[in-house]
């Protein structure tokens, strides 16, 4: 990686630029070969191009100020009514579009937060309440918007929220009660009727993180699948959070964030009157933002549509089932909790999963490994999509034999070796030093993108979470210039 690049004295030809650029894609995930599963989602339908065109005659347009761009309030009004629709808000659930699922979770989440401090002024350390299966994106909410965030239990067979323990975990600092559908590891959808009868009884928010399910499940269920009710016809449900980015296939960023009204939204919104220049009200954390994306994604619901849609799902579906039970059929592995949608995660008794990803990678294919916590599972996951659709049998004949050849393995006992070493160490004094001892021992050397992670994730497994924390920070404060 180059670390002295300069703005060039003569300028590049456009074209020598673009080729260059497209070199810089040659370690990036096999995405475009329907090969990687995880961070890209793919419909490989004629909507992506139409999808771009968009994309690109909207880039300058503006949304820092929709009174001057009617075009994107239109578009946004138009977008959030499409998705509010689809998960059976009615006329008053209102919502705005966003970058992505973070951002629609730390607006929900700010939402909640301004929303306690007018009703509930009692309350003077507001904490956030989730499942352990929740997505990180909580965690980060509550770290940017000063909010304390208590975790509790899953089913450990479902590996769906448990009620009960949420209950045991509430607390008379709780403001915002949280369910996934689905969680994003699992894929299974918690029980969101009863979380939301549990908020309404502590006059709690109650917000569903739907970023991964808010578009595929409804169509789903209109497919004939047994979808547990997770939307706005469950009673108690205040916010929604959908990602159009991922299973309604619209080029990133294109999130929406959802509320059962406006009186619960106006809590999200911003402004500011204390400074010397242009009024600012903002909707959602960007001021200046790109209408490229909002048109983008207006494009893709529309030339997807429906029909297309449910086509996907069928397909998307139908691959899972063979995925999953291919994966079962695999001596050593095992599927930790049955989905609900197209989300997968399978793990190993007789051989470190962690060497997975690896084996798979040489043989062109891109798995997510991903750290137990708590009593759950360290694992592999797949996020199937669309493209992944016609590599079932190549990418089940690679596992086996990725399979395989983990099992043959030596037994490394050098993780808890140094996971036994580095706990003693003290997160908050953690230096360069000692980040370069632990990257010698799990086999880097210097910073940068590691060809295998096993090592690394090994030992990370063996730490303490906050030591997890401190590593994972410097690492990528290594990796960028």
């Amino acid at each position: 990686m180059t670390t002295d690049a300069r703005i060039p004295a003569q300028p590049m030809d456009p074209e020598q630029a673009l080729r260059v650029l497209e070199t810089y894609r040659g370690a990036d995930v096999p995405w475009r070969e329907g090969r990687a599963f995880g961070y890209v989602f793919d419909a490989r339908h004629a909507a992506l191009e139409a999808a771009k065109r968009a994309y690109v005659a909207f880039l300058s347009e503006n949304g820092l100020d929709p009174t001057s761009f009617p075009s994107l309030l239109r578009l946004e009004n138009e977008v959030v009514r499409m998705c509010a629709n689809h998960v059976h808000g009615d006329e008053r659930v209102v919502g705005n579009f966003t970058t992505g699922g973070t951002e629609s979770i730390l607006l929900a989440m700010k939402a909640a937060r301004d929303w306690a401090r007018a009703k509930r002024p009692e309350i003077t350390r507001p904490e956030i309440l989730a499942p352990i299966t929740a997505h990180a994106a909580f965690h980060k909410a509550a770290a940017y918007l000063g909010l304390g965030i208590r975790t509790f239990a899953v089913d450990p067979l479902t590996c769906r929220a448990d009620v009960t323990a949420a209950r045991a975990a509430l607390s008379d600092q709780t403001i915002a009660l949280v369910g996934s559908a689905p969680s994003y590891a699992y894929g299974v959808v918690d029980p969101i009727p009863e979380l939301a009868a549990l908020a309404a009884e502590r006059g709690l928010w109650m917000h569903v993180d739907a970023c991964m399910g808010g578009v595929l499940l409804p169509f789903l269920e209109k497919l004939g699948e047994a979808v547990p009710p997770f939307d706005f016809r469950v009673p108690g449900v205040w916010s929604l959070s959908m990602d159009l980015h991922k299973y309604g296939f619209c080029p990133k960023g294109a999130s929406v964030v959802l509320h059962r009204d406006k009186g619960l939204r106006k809590y999200q919104i911003y402004a500011c009157s204390e400074w010397a220049g242009y009024t600012i009200v903002n909707a959602t954390v960007q001021s200046t933002k790109s209408g490229g994306p909002l048109a983008a994604a207006w494009t893709t619901l529309q030339t997807i549509g429906e029909e297309g849609y449910l086509a996907l799902a069928r397909d998307m579906r139908e691959a899972t089932r063979r995925f999953a039970a291919g994966i079962a059929d695999i001596p050593g592995l095992r599927i930790l909790a049955q989905p609900d949608m197209t989300l997968l995660a399978f793990t190993s008794d007789d051989f470190h999963v962690f060497h997975l990803p690896d084996l798979m990678k040489r043989r062109g294919w891109y798995v997510q490994p991903t750290l137990g916590t708590g009593p759950l599972r360290e694992h592999v996951h797949l996020s199937v999509t669309s493209a992944n659709v016609p590599h079932v049998d190549a990418f089940l004949a690679d596992l086996r034999a990725a399979a395989d050849e983990a099992r043959r393995l030596p037994r490394d006992e050098t993780a808890k070796e140094v996971g036994t070493m580095a706990a003693q160490i003290d997160p908050s004094t953690l230096d360069d030093e000692t980040f370069g001892q632990l990257l010698a021992f799990a086999g880097m050397q210097g910073a940068g993108v590691p060809e295998a992670t096993a090592g690394i994730n090994q030992i990370l497994q063996e730490l303490p979470a906050p030591l997890r924390k401190a590593i994972l920070i410097h690492f990528l404060n290594d990796l960028f210039v």
